[in-house]
């Protein structure tokens, strides 16, 4: 079967693999529809694994069904995650099934930017969900992105009537504008420093939105008369936690959720921080109720994010897509279809 190679953002080839096959418990999957995440474009975190067939947020149909297997049959129409959670672990039976061991080492074989991959076990019976009729392949491959966004706000106590601001209007932040307005939010603001994506943010839900180059805590208070209530960190761009650090309200939260390079680091008052009253809490994955959630969430139409999808490539265009995704210019979500 033919497969995106993964070597580096500037080098992604199209390569052969045998076609995987199902053991006992396990499915293989026809991939229709494999999204390019941000984090896929991360080259200091992917370039140590290269060369790999990445691709995480993946639809498909079930095409051939192992040993065991109950709960799926053969022509299903389906959406899978990679990442799992044992369900039983100290961090699991504490709620913090992302910080589980298990999930941070599943994944499936051998990635979404493939024409078959093979479902493990543990991922069959915790990590495939059924697509509901109404939700297109492209629409499901939304489940895992949007999964981890549900996470986040909830770690967050996102809440009906307050201000909520996103910096980074990617894709990610997008999603968190989309969700924070589907949750009844007052007052959404967003930051970017393209006009494509500050565009976009006003489109997809923002009130207002600031240039990321401003003043950004002078212009929230400007626009809200106090600093935010929530504040999400929704790019990796340093500058960012110190603009989400001044621009929270008294006694509000701060979602760190983009993942940042290791060798970031930020400095904190302690004397401030401590007198505002902030809450500094992070988020990273999805765990499965997550991705129930957000299923649902698009199911029925409360997030739409048809119009987030501005290209749609075969697979031996899939170097095409990381570079659309990697100058982040006139792109938002970018979806490989080994089909077509």
């Amino acid at each position: 079967m033919r497969v995106a190679m993964y070597y580096n953002n500037s080098d992604v080839r199209l390569e052969e693999l045998p076609k995987p096959s199902a053991g006992p418990g396990e499915l293989v999957m026809k991939v229709i529809s494999s999204g390019i995440c941000g984090s896929d474009v991360m080259e200091w975190y992917r370039i140590k694994k290269a060369p790999i067939v990445l691709g995480h947020e993946v639809t498909g149909e079930i095409v051939e069904v192992g040993e065991g297997v109950e709960r799926f049959k053969l022509g299903d129409r389906v959406v899978v995650t990679h990442h799992v959670p044992c369900n039983t672990c100290h961090y699991c039976l504490a709620g913090h099934h992302t910080l589980c061991d298990t999930l941070h080492s599943t994944t499936f074989d051998p990635g979404g930017f493939a024409e078959y991959l093979r479902i493990p076990a543990i991922n069959v019976d915790r990590g495939t969900f059924l697509l509901p009729p109404e939700v297109s392949y492209d629409v499901g491959s939304f489940v895992e992105p949007l999964g981890c966004a549900v996470r986040g706000q909830r770690v967050a106590n996102v809440s009906p009537g307050q201000s909520v601001l996103v910096l980074g209007s990617g894709m990610s932040g997008l999603l968190h504008i989309m969700l924070a307005k589907a949750y009844g939010a007052g007052r959404i603001m967003a930051t970017d420093i393209t006009d494509f994506r500050k565009e976009a943010a006003a489109k997809f839900g923002a009130d207002h939105v600031i240039d990321a180059r401003d003043d950004v805590a002078a212009r929230v208070r400007e626009i809200n008369g106090r600093g935010a209530d929530v504040v999400i960190v929704a790019t990796a761009a340093p500058p960012a936690i110190g603009q989400a650090l001044a621009a929270v309200d008294r006694g509000g939260t701060v979602l760190l959720y983009a993942l940042h390079n290791p060798d970031v680091s930020f400095d904190l008052n302690p004397r401030e921080f401590m007198l505002k009253g902030v809450t500094l809490v992070s988020s990273y994955a999805a765990a499965p109720v997550d991705l129930e959630l957000a299923l649902e969430l698009l199911r029925s139409r409360r997030v739409q994010v048809e119009e987030l999808i501005t290209h749609r490539l075969p697979l031996e265009k899939t170097q095409e897509g990381f570079q659309l995704v990697v100058k982040a210019q006139d792109s938002l979500k970018v979806i490989v279809d080994p089909t077509m």
